[in-house]
Formats: C-alpha cells, sequence, structure tokens
C-alpha cells in the first residue's frame, strides 16, 4: 500500500490544483466535477512526469516511494500543477472549439 500513497497524493493533489486553477481562471473552468477529473488526470501525469525527470536528484527518484516529507511536497506539487496545467489547457481547447 505504501507504494501507491505517493500516486494517491498526487491524484488527490490534481483534483485539488483542477478546482483552484478553475476558480482563478473562471473563463477556462468546466465546472468543480469536470475540473476534479481533469485535474486527477493531470495530477497523475504532472506527477509521474516530474518521477522520471528525477526532480530534486537522485534522491528524489529512489525515495518516491518512501514517507519523508520531501517526497510528500513534491507529489504534493507534482499533482497539484499537474491538474491545474491540464485543467487550463482543456478548457481552453473546449473554449476555442465552442467559438467556431
Amino acid at each position: 500500500m505504501e507504494e501507491y500513497l505517493p500516486l494517491i497524493i498526487q491524484l488527490v493533489s490534481g483534483a485539488v490544483g483542477g478546482n483552484i486553477a478553475g476558480s482563478f481562471m473562471k473563463n477556462l473552468s468546466m465546472g468543480t466535477v469536470l475540473n476534479s477529473i481533469v485535474g486527477i488526470l493531470g495530477g497523475g501525469l504532472g506527477g509521474q512526469i516530474l518521477g522520471m525527470l528525477g526532480v530534486g536528484g537522485a534522491e528524489a527518484a529512489e525515495a518516491s516511494t518512501s514517507m519523508d516529507l520531501t517526497s510528500i511536497l513534491g507529489s504534493v506539487a507534482g499533482g497539484g500543477v499537474g491538474g491545474g496545467v491540464l485543467m487550463a489547457v482543456i478548457g481552453a481547447v473546449k473554449n476555442a472549439m465552442g467559438k467556431k
């Protein structure tokens, strides 16, 4: 179970990040449910991409399955940013398609 905890943190952080981004960018927001779903996807992707890039050095890649403070903060940051970015991108695409 402990090996899945960073992913769970990334997914929850992604949902929160998607909703925070939606509240700041009301013209790109798709509603709470869609912001959460897109944020969860973006959180998972963002956290995994940062993990593959080894952000924080080799120790961060090895510690990604442990529960120290830096790995938790890395999971929260990667998930939140990934969720917010993906929500903004999909919201912009949705708005662009709706203007035709």
